[in-house]
């Protein structure tokens, strides 16, 4: 019996967020060990545990994999939610990075201080820039899912990212009528519901306490 995926980081979202989420859409079982001092980090970096004495790490398949995006690429391609073709992934990668640029205003803005943060803005671009594309795909070519009608590692991050902004604006899914329909279709595949429950491994925002103890492992 193979081993579980480990997964190394703090006890928040991050950039390990979207490989919780996509291991749990997958079905796949995974371990956590969370970094709560410097010393546990030092110690990874020492040990040559980190390839450029950074985290996410993720141990699966006898590799100890960091850079986030490797990690999701090497998910999606083992548990067949990266496309058919080649073309297909080059859809999914797109979509993919351009909801890891919303959700990267979203994370960061916790991090920002109180001044100079501007919610409004993650707004607008959620609005204007990001959610109008994925509202005409699924539009344009009616399908259940954005590439090749096959669920994908893309709808599992656009699920995430409508996630994250809904916190930010509750009704901002308003003005997109298909992205609704999707996000009913999503959180009701069994994995994916199940990983929505309560009591799973799916972490809140980040709240104070957190980012205190964010800054004093990382030394920031």
């Amino acid at each position: 019996m193979s081993r579980k995926p480990k997964l190394t980081y703090f006890n928040g979202r991050g950039r390990m967020e979207s490989v919780r989420w996509l291991l749990a859409a997958a079905g796949v079982e995974f371990e956590e060990e969370f970094l709560e001092t410097r010393e546990q980090y030092q110690k990874l970096i020492k040990d040559g545990a980190l390839l450029f004495d950074q985290v996410p790490l993720v141990e699966i398949d006898g590799m100890k994999m960091v850079q986030t995006r490797a990690i999701l690429s090497y998910i999606a391609a083992k548990y067949n939610l990266y496309g058919k073709d080649l073309k297909e992934r080059a859809l999914i990668d797109m979509y993919v990075e351009g909801t890891a640029d919303l959700m990267g205003m979203i994370i960061t803005f916790a991090f920002t201080p109180p001044k100079e943060r501007n919610l409004a803005l993650i707004i607008e671009r959620a609005t204007t820039r990001y959610f109008p594309v994925y509202e005409k795909v699924l539009k344009d070519h009616g399908q259940q899912f954005l590439v090749g009608n096959q669920f994908s590692w893309a709808d599992v991050q656009l699920l995430e990212a409508i996630l994250m902004a809904e916190e930010c604006k509750p009704d901002i899914l308003s003005p997109f009528p298909q992205l609704q329909a999707f996000k009913g279709r999503l959180s009701n595949i069994p994995t994916i519901k199940k990983f929505l429950q309560p009591g799973s491994q799916r972490k809140p925002p980040a709240d104070d306490k957190l980012i205190a103890q964010m800054k004093k492992i990382f030394n920031i």
